[in-house]
């Protein structure tokens, strides 16, 4: 039970949390600066002209990589039940 390998469980795991939150999180980041962008330009302040666009854009995120997403967290919790005996002993 040395610390390095809980070390390394915990960097895994932060490195598969930021993957999967970035999966979702970059198009809707992209969307809204171009909406942002596009109110500066035009003097137009309506709140739902920027929430809309980026909750369309995020639920769309999460339709298409959602398999992809779903098998990114299956396999890491396969390898962290196979890492148990590894931990313990």
């Amino acid at each position: 039970m040395a610390p390095e390998i809980f070390v390394e469980i915990l960097k895994e795991s932060l490195q598969m949390v930021i993957l999967l939150v970035s999966a979702i999180i970059l198009p809707s980041l992209f969307v809204g600066l171009i909406v942002a962008v596009f109110q500066a330009a035009t003097s137009i302040n309506e709140q739902t002209m920027s929430f809309l666009p980026r909750l369309i854009v995020t639920l769309l995120a999460l339709s298409w990589g959602g398999h992809w997403l779903t098998q990114k967290i299956m396999d890491f919790t396969f390898t962290m039940v196979e890492r148990i005996p590894e931990v313990i002993g």
